[in-house]
C-alpha cells in the first residue's frame, strides 16, 4: 500500500506541483458536432438526453459515499490517510498543521463529510477549487487577527508550504462505495499507480458492490459479467477463459503475478470472491509485469484488506438444487491506537447442481494483518486457503455429441456423463508478506514475497463415447495427482521527480519466481465393469476402477527473473509519454522428459501516449507486448524464438458527471509472431521433427464500455465488444464469440420502498462453433451454438441498518444454451433458470 506524503515545490515560485494538471475544458473548445461524434462513440448518453438536462441528479464525485477509515492521530497523518483513500490532492502549510489532532473519519462517507471529520476542532477548513483540489486555510468564524491570514498557497505566502498528494493507493477499496465504477488508480498495467483514464490500456473492474448486488460467488461468475471475457465451461470442473481471440492464463494477485500449471486445473477457476474486494481484467499484452504468457489479458484478484474501524457481518444464503453458503467477514483495529488491524474471512458453500448426482463442497479461509511499524512503514502479512471437494464430476464435457453410428443424439440437460466416484478435488493456498517504505516525501519502496500452492486429486471417469444401437456405452477413467509450489518476490522504488519545470513518474522494479510442478498420472487402469448397461438411463452407478501403478510422472520447474522500470513523462499539461521495458530471463526444465532450456535477455518494450482533449475526455494509444518461450528446435538444433504478442490499441477514454461515470471506446489489433510450424520431413539433430516460426494469429476488434452513474440512484455497467482473429486469413478461436453484449445494472428505489434495490440486466453473444471429427462417419463435421442472450434479476433490500436481504433470479428465461462447444467430441449446458436468496447481518 502506498501512503500520501508531503511533496516540497520544486517549480518556480508563483506555482505549485497541484498546478501543473490537466488544462480547462475551454483550452481546447470542442464544436457541438464533434461534442455530439464523442458522446456516442463513449456510450455516455444511449439512453437520456443532453448532460445538461439532467446532470443534476447525477451524484458528483465527492458526494459519492465509500469506505473511509482515518484514525485519530496527528493532522498531517490523517490528512495523508485521508489523501491517498479518497484520490484527492490537498495544498496545505506546514506551519499551520504542526501538532495539530484529528480525531479521524470512519464509515460509509462522502468525500466532503470525511473531510470535514478530519478536520473537526483544528480551526481550519478546506477549500475545493474547480479542479478538484483542496487548499486548507483558516475557518472565517476565528477573530479577525486570525482571519485575515492569507490563504495558504504557495504563491500566496512565503511560509513553507508542502503538497500533500494522493498518489499510489492501489489498495483503495471498493467495498462501501456504492458504484460499479472503481474510483482508484491500479498499477496492473505499468507498475505506476494510474486511474483508469490515465492507463493507455483496456481496464475493466468488477467492484464488490456489484458482486454483492448479484451475488456473484465464483470468479467464473465474476467473469460471466465482465466487459470482453468468453467463459466456457468445459465440464462440471474445468473453466477456461479468453479476451481478444486469446486464451487468458496470467493472474495476479493484489499485482503480483504467479505462474499457474494451466494444463490442469488446481484451484484458480473455482475462487470463491469470499476473500476479494475486486476483480480487474487489463485487456491486451501485459508482459511488462507479467512474464511470459499470452496476449489477451490477464486477471487481478484484489484482496479485501483489514479496516482501522471494527466491521462485521455474516451472511447466509440459499438457493436452487440445495445451494447453501455462510460466510463471516470480520476486520478491526487490534490496538487501542489503530496502527495495527486484521481481518478474517471464513466461509463455506455446500451446492448441488442441475447436473444429475453433481455436488461440490467449498470451504475458504483468509487472515490478514496490516501494522503501521513507523508513519513511514506498512507491513502486511496474510494466509488464504481454498478447498473445493466435488462428487460425481463430469469430464471433458457432460454428455457425447454422437453415438456410434455417428449420428447426433439429444439428452435432457441435466444429463451427467460422470460416474459417481468421479471427483477433481482442488486446493489452493497462499502466505504471502508485502512492505511498504517510504524513502523520501517522493518517494517509497514496496517488496512482497508469496508462496502459493496448488494442488489436485483427480479420480477422473465419464461416459465420453455415445451408445451402441443396443443402448450400451462404456466409461473411460484416468487419475491424476499433483501440485504446483510457486514462490515469488517482487520489489518496487516508484516516486516522481522534476524535470525541465515539470513533474514526472518513475517505477523500477525486479521480480523473480520460481514454480515447482509435481505430478502423476495413472492410466494403466484395470475396470471390474466397463459396460455401461443403459446410457439413456445413465445414474453413474459403476465400480471404481483399479488405477494401478502410476504411468507416468511429472517434475517441471519453471524459473522467471526480470527488470523492469517504466516513467510517465509530463510532454505537456495534456500531453502524457508512458515509456518502459522489460528485461527477462527465462528457465524451464523437466528431467523425466530431457528437457533443459532457457530463454535470457528477453526485451518486452511498452509505449503509450495519452491526451486530455478536455476535461471529461482524453486519446489514448499503446503499444505492448508478451512473450511465451517455446521448446521447438530449428533444423540446426537451436530453439525457435519465444512466442511474442505484440498488442496495439487506441482510443477515447472519458469521466463524465464528475467522475460519476467511466466510458471507453478502444480499437485493437494483437499480433502473433514466432508461430511453431513443423517442417515436413525435416528433423533436428536430436532426431525430433524441426519447426520454423511463422506469422500466428492476428485479431482486430474494438470494445465501448460504460460504467458508473447515470443518474443518483443508478449504477450499471454495459459493454460491447467486438473481435475476429485469423490465421493466414482464415478464422480461428471460433469457440469463442465475435460479439458479445454485456449490460448490468441496478437502481435505489426508496421511493417504492426504503431501503430497495432493484436490478436486471444480461448478455448476449454472437453464434459460436468448431469443426470435430464424427468418427462414426468418418467425416469433419462443424458444431455449433447459435446466437443466444441470457436474462438475469436482483432485488436488495435494506431492512434495518444491520440486515440485509438478497434475491437473485439467474437466466430469468431458462435459455438453453452450450457453453463447451465440441471439447473431445463433447458439449455441456449452460444453468437452467435458477433463484438464489441471502441475508446480510452486521454487528
Amino acid at each position: 500500500m502506498a501512503a500520501v506524503r508531503a511533496q516540497y515545490p520544486t517549480t518556480q515560485p508563483g506555482k505549485h506541483l497541484g498546478q501543473q494538471r490537466a488544462a480547462p475544458a475551454t483550452r481546447f473548445p470542442l464544436t457541438p458536432v464533434a461534442q455530439a461524434l464523442l458522446g456516442v462513440l463513449l456510450g455516455a448518453a444511449l439512453w437520456a438526453p443532453a448532460p445538461s438536462a439532467w446532470a443534476q441528479g447525477i451524484p458528483a464525485a465527492t458526494e459519492a459515499r465509500r469506505s473511509f477509515d482515518v484514525p485519530a492521530g496527528s493532522l498531517d497523518q490523517a490528512l495523508s490517510r485521508f489523501g491517498r483513500q479518497a484520490g484527492a490532492q490537498i495544498v496545505v502549510n506546514a506551519e499551520l498543521t504542526a501538532g495539530l489532532k484529528s480525531p479521524g473519519a470512519t464509515g460509509s462517507l462522502t468525500e466532503a463529510e470525511a473531510l470535514r471529520q478530519v478536520l473537526a476542532g483544528t480551526g481550519l477548513q478546506a477549500v475545493r477549487d474547480a479542479s478538484g483540489e483542496y487548499t486548507l486555510r483558516k475557518t472565517p468564524a476565528l477573530p479577525a487577527s486570525e482571519a485575515t491570514l492569507p490563504e495558504v498557497r504557495v504563491r500566496e505566502t512565503t511560509l513553507p508550504a508542502v503538497t500533500v498528494k494522493a498518489k499510489a493507493d492501489v489498495s483503495a477499496t471498493t467495498q462501501g462505495s456504492g458504484s460499479y465504477r472503481a474510483a482508484g488508480p491500479t498499477s496492473t498495467a505499468t507498475g505506476l499507480a494510474l486511474t483508469q483514464r490515465e492507463t493507455p490500456q483496456s481496464i475493466s473492474v468488477v467492484t464488490r458492490e456489484k458482486i454483492d448486488d448479484y451475488a456473484l460467488s465464483s470468479l467464473n461468475e465474476v467473469l460471466e459479467q465482465m466487459p470482453g471475457v468468453h467463459v466456457s465451461s468445459l465440464d462440471s470442473e474445468r473453466t477456461t477463459y479468453s479476451a481478444r481471440g486469446f486464451g487468458i492464463e496470467n493472474f495476479q494477485y493484489d499485482g503480483v503475478p504467479t505462474t499457474i500449471n494451466s494444463a490442469f486445473s488446481a484451484g484458480n477457476n473455482l475462487s470463491s470472491t469470499a476473500i476479494y474486494d475486486r476483480v480487474e481484467v487489463l485487456k491486451g499484452a501485459a508482459g511488462l509485469l507479467t512474464g511470459a504468457g499470452q496476449p489477451g489479458a490477464i486477471i487481478n484478484l484484489v484482496r479485501k484488506k483489514p479496516t482501522a474501524t471494527s466491521q462485521k457481518q455474516v451472511r447466509v444464503g440459499a438457493g436452487s438444487w440445495d445451494n447453501y453458503s455462510a460466510e463471516l467477514d470480520v476486520s478491526a483495529p487490534l490496538s487501542t491506537d489503530g496502527r495495527i488491524r486484521g481481518r478474517g474471512v471464513a466461509a463455506f458453500q455446500d451446492q448441488h447442481s442441475f447436473l444429475d448426482g453433481s455436488q461440490r463442497k467449498t470451504s475458504v479461509l483468509y487472515g490478514m494483518l496490516e501494522a503501521d511499524l513507523t508513519p513511514d512503514t506498512l507491513l502486511s502479512v496474510g494466509l488464504d486457503y481454498q478447498n473445493t471437494d466435488p462428487q460425481r464430476s463430469s469430464w471433458s464435457g457432460t454428455r457425447p455429441i454422437y453415438d456410434r453410428y455417428g449420428n447426433r443424439i439429444s439428452l435432457p440437460r441435466s444429463y451427467n456423463s460422470g460416474a459417481n466416484w468421479s471427483g477433481w478435488e482442488q486446493t489452493s493456498g497462499s502466505a504471502f508478506a508485502s512492505l511498504t517504505q517510504w524513502l523520501s516525501d517522493r518517494w517509497k519502496l514496496q517488496a512482497s514475497l508469496t508462496h502459493q500452492y496448488n494442488g489436485y486429486d483427480a479420480k477422473l471417469g465419464s461416459i465420453q463415447s455415445g451408445p451402441f444401437a443396443d443402448g450400451t456405452s462404456t466409461i473411460f477413467a484416468n487419475k491424476y495427482v499433483g501440485r504446483t509450489n510457486t514462490d515469488t518476490f517482487d520489489f518496487a522504488v516508484d516516486g516522481s521527480f522534476s524535470w525541465l519545470g515539470r513533474e514526472h513518474e518513475l517505477v523500477l522494479g525486479g521480480q523473480v519466481s520460481r514454480a515447482h510442478w509435481t505430478g502423476t498420472t495413472y492410466a494403466n487402469v484395470s475396470y471390474p465393469q466397463r459396460i455401461v448397461s443403459d446410457f439413456w438411463s445413465w445414474n453413474g452407478d459403476i465400480p471404481e476402477p483399479l488405477w494401478g501403478t502410476p504411468s507416468s510422472y511429472q517434475d517441471e520447474t519453471t524459473r522467471q527473473e526480470a527488470l523492469y522500470a517504466a516513467t510517465r513523462l509530463s510532454a505537456t499539461d495534456s500531453l502524457k509519454v508512458l515509456l518502459g521495458g522489460r528485461f527477462a530471463n527465462y528457465r524451464y526444465a523437466a528431467p523425466n522428459s530431457s528437457i533443459d532450456y532457457q530463454q535470457n535477455g528477453n526485451f518486452v518494450p511498452y509505449a503509450g501516449l495519452v491526451y486530455e482533449i478536455n476535461k471529461n475526455i482524453s486519446w489514448y494509444a499503446s503499444y505492448t507486448t508478451i512473450f511465451k518461450p517455446q521448446s521447438y528446435r530449428d533444423v540446426s538444433g537451436n530453439l525457435i524464438d519465444p512466442l511474442e504478442g505484440k498488442s496495439y490499441e487506441t482510443g477515447l477514454k472519458g469521466e463524465f458527471f464528475d467522475g460519476a461515470l467511466n466510458a471507453s471506446a478502444a480499437y485493437f489489433e494483437i499480433r502473433q509472431e514466432n508461430y511453431p510450424e513443423q517442417l515436413e520431413d525435416t528433423y533436428a539433430p536430436d532426431g525430433n521433427p524441426a519447426y520454423r516460426g511463422i506469422q500466428g494469429v492476428k485479431a482486430k476488434g474494438f470494445e465501448v464500455e460504460v460504467t458508473g452513474a447515470l443518474t443518483r440512484n443508478s449504477q450499471l455497467q454495459g459493454s460491447f465488444t467486438h473481435v475476429k482473429a485469423r490465421q493466414d486469413g482464415k478464422l480461428v478461436s471460433t469457440t469463442a464469440p465475435a460479439n458479445q453484449f454485456k449490460l448490468y445494472a441496478s437502481y435505489r428505489a426508496d421511493a417504492l420502498l426504503p431501503g430497495l434495490k432493484l436490478g436486471g440486466g444480461g448478455r448476449w453473444q454472437s453464434r459460436t462453433y468448431q469443426t470435430i471429427m464424427n468418427y462414426g462417419l468418418g467425416r469433419q463435421e462443424e458444431y455449433s451454438q447459435s446466437a443466444y442472450a441470457v436474462f438475469d434479476l436482483m432485488a436488495r433490500h435494506e431492512i434495518s441498518s444491520q440486515l440485509t436481504a438478497g434475491l437473485k433470479i439467474n437466466n430469468v428465461f431458462d435459455k438453453a444454451y452450450r457453453t463447451n462447444i465440441g471439447f473431445y467430441r463433447t458439449t455441456s449446458y449452460g444453468e437452467p433458470r435458477n433463484i438464489h436468496l441471502n441475508l446480510t447481518y452486521k454487528f
